[in-house]
């Protein structure tokens, strides 16, 4: 079992940056890839950036160039950079790791909120 936490969510006005951080439970070297999604009210899941083992990333097309995922291994922590914010990009932002096994675990979720 994994556990994931995640941090940083927050209330940022447009055009700002707040910076999401998923702290795992087991070394992310366990896992075949790790990512962020978000879901806004009425709205379906979606998967905003993901990581892969060898560090390969990719992104929703909505936040291309503006989101940036990384890792830190000595910390177990995947993060998501989010520059220049916009209120679409309000949503609660979830955590997600697939294992090798596979399997697949879920963060509590952080709120983003951008005021216009």
């Amino acid at each position: 079992q994994v556990q994931l936490l995640e941090s940083g969510g927050g209330l940022v006005q447009a055009g700002g940056s707040l910076r999401l951080s998923c702290a795992a439970s087991k070394s992310i070297d366990s896992m075949n890839n790790m990512g962020w999604y978000r879901q806004a009210p009425g709205s379906q899941l979606e998967r905003v950036a993901v990581i892969t083992s060898d560090g390969r990333s990719n992104y929703a097309e909505s936040v291309k160039g503006r989101f940036s995922i990384s890792r830190e291994k000595a910390k177990n922590t995947v993060y998501l950079q989010m520059n220049s914010l916009k209120p679409e990009d309000t949503a609660v932002y979830t955590c997600n790791a697939v294992s090798w096994d596979p399997k697949t675990y879920w963060g509590q979720g952080t709120q983003v909120t951008v005021s216009s």
